[in-house]
């Protein structure tokens, strides 16, 4: 489905009947991430899957895509479809920008499954590493989204999904110049959600690869801590809905039947 938003379009998809469920993808992902996930979901949720700002068949609306950028541009989708709450689970950035969502529309989040994402912002190192990945992008687009997206899996599982790498390695090089350096723009400087996750009286879960190479594990630990959110630990790294499939679904099953 498509919907015209400042000009461009949004895709998006919805899936079964139930209580709605927004999956938001992560960076250089789109929304066809979530097809195995929400196979076993339709029965009992509406699962909207929504390409983000500059990613899938979505379009861009500027230099930067902040995550109140595309956080604006999934609650217009949501209206469009009368839907006034939600759960809403995140990959990475796709967990940004639920967060995002949370401060923007607190009414609007029933639950917050952030999957290997965080609430913290990105350090000084971090934001270092994407100026210079934005500086590699803008010379051999290709050549960075091959090496980014095999880093995201655990070393030893690389050879294990070589072929799930190499079909997102298919689609993120479709991706345009300008979405690509738009998300990394934007996460950069997006803000310290901490307090808002903290703040959050809803469900809440944060699943966390042992072997992530993104973010850190112990990390994670010390934020659920921190925030007093549960903690699902998985082994594998960052991809954890392909590298841990079948603990993940049974952990995410059991979080979406909580609520």
């Amino acid at each position: 489905m498509i919907l015209l938003y400042k000009g461009i379009k949004i895709n998006y998809n919805t899936l079964g009947k139930g209580i709605p469920v927004v999956f938001l993808h992560g960076f250089l992902e789109n929304l066809n991430m979530w097809e195995k996930t929400t196979e076993s979901l339709t029965d009992s949720y509406q699962c909207i899957l929504i390409d983000l700002l500059g990613h899938g068949h979505s379009g861009n609306i500027g230099y930067i895509h902040t995550m109140e950028d595309m956080a604006k541009a999934v609650k217009t989708v949501l209206e469009n479809l009368g839907i006034s709450k939600a759960v809403f689970v995140g990959h990475s950035m796709g967990g940004y920008v639920s967060l995002a969502c949370v401060d923007l529309f607190p009414d609007l989040i029933l639950g917050i499954a952030l999957l290997n994402s965080t609430s913290f912002p990105d350090s000084e190192e971090r934001k270092y590493n994407r100026t210079r990945a934005i500086n590699i992008v803008k010379k051999n687009p290709n050549a960075y989204t091959s090496m980014a997206i095999a880093n995201l899996f655990a070393e030893e599982n690389q050879l294990q999904f070589a072929s799930e790498i190499h079909e997102i390695k298919n689609q993120a090089s479709k991706m345009s110049l300008q979405g690509i350096i738009s998300a990394l723009e934007g996460m950069k400087i997006r803000k310290d959600r901490t307090n808002i996750l903290a703040n959050f009286k809803g469900f809440k879960v944060i699943f966390a690869g042992i072997k992530d190479p993104i973010l850190p594990y112990k990390q994670s630990c010390a934020e659920a801590k921190q925030n007093n959110v549960d903690l699902v630990s998985l082994e594998g790294g960052h991809m954890s809905y392909l590298e841990n499939k079948e603990q993940y679904m049974i952990e995410l099953s059991r979080f979406l039947n909580s609520i």
